[in-house]
């Protein structure tokens, strides 16, 4: 390779990579424990989930349940099911009716006015402020799909016919899975036109599909010769060297692969402008509708109400064997209760039988009439192979454990990567040819990256361990535990400023708490380790496994990093320009003074 191409791939390698790397670590790291969302949940509540199933008359009994507190009829009535197949987010939107939709909203008006001259009464004015501070926080939280107070979202348990608020019934699975792509970004108020953190999560996913070509690139001409190349023994420069390029290299097709579909998952919003400008008349929802999101068709309100009920577990049950080798992914009710009443499904094929197949059917309830029918799993269009082949790509929802836990690894292996490549940008900058101030630069964002990163692993314990312990748990409880603490640890690490101690203490601090999260657990629940394997709660008996694992693994890692230490200590190594300079980093040599960490300009030059 020549030079001139070299230090193209270098430079596109190197700054697209410092770009993103606190915020890419994020992603790998909370996506990495996003694969056993349900597990997480399962942990966290104490009841396992051991294959639950329904009736689907259970839909029924549930409209009828909702239709007792609130006049259902002429409303759009949605079911996104989630990934365990037993739960699912009920979303039911304002009635089409006008006497309905008006009776509501002067039953919601004359509430609030009691509301607030309550409030008034008992505080003089001052409680009204903030509750209506505390209305408009509840309207920005979650995941935005609550409208006006006509409205309804919450969570169902098909199984065990318990709901729950989306905010109330908030899990640390859930919390873990939406931070890896940034959803807490959203609610801090930036106004781009599209979710915030949405739009950076796709902005990270592109530059990091850069990094990762160029990075490919720059290795090719050795990749051969290097692949399994790794010298423990040689300065930690060549240490995290050799980690950053083997680690790499072997996960390159699965960080490749989650770049690439983040990249259509995420960013689809983005892309979907063009085509909705050009070919849709700006009409994204019609876009979204085309590639099968969802069904925003809109029937004529006909004000005749249906001359028979609808029976929705019946219609279900004859779904259901009509396409024995699916599930259900989404149903969609438009105008419920009135004589333009349809209902929309749409079903996911069995994994085991269509890797990526989808069906559609839509049932005009009127005269019992399928005005459109596509089997899950036959005659699949383009369409449906690719957004189900990505889908099943980035969410690892196929193949069991075995292939959840092989993601998580190499999720894991994706953050040492960039760790090591934190450390080997900063040990090269390290130079007496580099100008002081460019040094310091150096250092402090170094500093503020690794000290960001590394105390995610010993927040993300403590916050299992909190959830656990604490008596309610929701939506708020965990944004506080988690983003306070965090930034609490964070900042106190980088004030400290010495990225050795913040590399060994944050992982034994971290691998104390994961060690402790299954003891907390079985104090707390009963539910030890031995005994959940007897009892047959895979999904617990994971989590508590999983953290077990890591604790052992964080302890053995910091030991032997004590060990290199001492040896470097007790052969007087820890004096020379290249092992003070890259030991500062690792903490593998003594950290210097406080002070020391500015006074860069009397530093010999690293050597490497």
């Amino acid at each position: 390779m020549n030079l001139r191409r070299y230090n193209i791939y270098f430079n596109t390698h190197t700054i697209s990579g410092i770009i993103i790397c606190a915020i890419l670590y994020v992603i790998f790291f909370a996506g990495s424990f996003s694969f056993f969302k349900n597990e997480i949940n399962a942990w966290q509540k104490n009841e396992s989930d051991k294959g639950e199933t329904y009736q689907n008359i259970v839909f029924d009994h549930l409209l009828d349940s909702i239709g007792q507190i609130k006049e259902l009829k002429g409303r759009d009535i949605t079911f996104y099911m989630q990934h365990n197949g037993h739960s699912s987010y009920v979303n039911i939107g304002e009635s089409q009716d006008t006497l309905v939709a008006n009776k509501a909203k002067a039953v919601a008006e004359q509430k609030q006015l009691a509301e607030k001259k309550r409030l008034a009464t008992e505080n003089k004015g001052a409680a009204v402020k903030d509750a209506k501070a505390k209305d408009e926080k509840k309207k920005r939280r979650g995941r935005g799909r609550r409208g006006n107070d006509d409205s309804m979202y919450f969570s169902y348990d098909l199984a065990t016919k318990k709901p729950s608020d989306y905010s109330d019934g908030y899990t640390m699975g859930e919390f873990l899975y939406r931070l890896h792509f940034l959803a807490p970004l959203n609610q801090i108020g930036i106004n781009i036109g599209r979710p915030f953190g949405y739009t950076l999560a796709g902005l990270v996913s592109f530059i990091f599909l850069f990094a990762l070509i160029s990075g490919l690139m720059l290795h090719w001409d050795k990749i051969k010769s290097n692949f399994f190349v790794f010298r423990p023994g040689n300065k930690w420069k060549t240490v995290w060297t050799d980690m950053h390029t083997a680690l790499g290299v072997i996960g390159f097709p699965y960080q490749f692969m989650y770049a690439l579909t983040g990249i259509v998952l995420i960013v689809n919003s983005v892309l979907i402008i063009p085509f909705s400008k050009y070919l849709y008349d700006g009409k994204e929802d019609e876009v979204y509708a085309a590639l099968g999101y969802n069904d925003n068709t809109k029937y004529t309100y006909l004000y005749e109400p249906l001359t028979a009920p609808f029976k929705m577990g019946d219609f279900l049950d004859k779904l259901e064997s009509k396409w024995p080798n699916s599930h259900m992914n989404r149903i969609f009710i438009k105008n419920y209760g009135d004589k333009s009443m349809h209902v929309v499904a749409l079903y996911d094929a069995d994994i085991d039988k269509n890797f990526a197949g989808s069906g559609r059917l839509i049932y005009r309830v009127a005269d019992e009439k399928i005005l459109f029918e596509k089997s899950a799993t036959a005659n699949g269009s383009y369409l449906d192979y690719m957004k189900g082949f990505i889908y099943r790509l980035h969410l690892a929802d196929f193949g069991g454990y075995p292939v959840k836990i092989i993601y998580f690894v190499l999720g894991i292996m994706g953050c040492f990567v960039i760790i090591s490549g934190i450390l080997i940008w900063l040990v090269a900058r390290d130079k007496n040819n580099i100008p002081k101030r460019k040094r310091i630069f150096n250092f402090w964002a170094a500093n503020v990256f690794m000290a960001s990163c590394l105390t995610m692993f010993p927040i993300t314990a403590m916050s299992f361990i909190a959830v656990k312990l604490a008596t309610k748990v929701d939506q708020s409880f965990i944004f506080h535990v988690y983003f306070y603490s965090w930034l609490a640890l964070a900042v106190f690490y980088v004030i400290r400023r010495n990225i050795a101690k913040t590399n060994l203490e944050t992982l034994l601090l971290g691998s104390i708490l994961s060690l402790a999260i299954p003891i907390v657990n079985g104090i707390k629940t009963g539910n030890w380790i031995w005994e959940t394997y007897r009892s047959g709660a895979n999904d617990i008996l994971l989590v508590d496994l999983l953290w077990l694992s890591l604790g052992i693994i964080g302890l053995l890692i910091f030991k032997k990093m004590l060990q290199n230490q001492k040896k470097e200590n007790a052969n007087g190594k820890t004096d020379s320009s290249d092992d003070n300079a890259a030991g500062r980093t690792t903490g593998t040599a003594s950290p210097l003074p406080l002070k020391s960490a500015f006074a860069l300009k009397n530093k010999p030059a690293t050597k490497y």
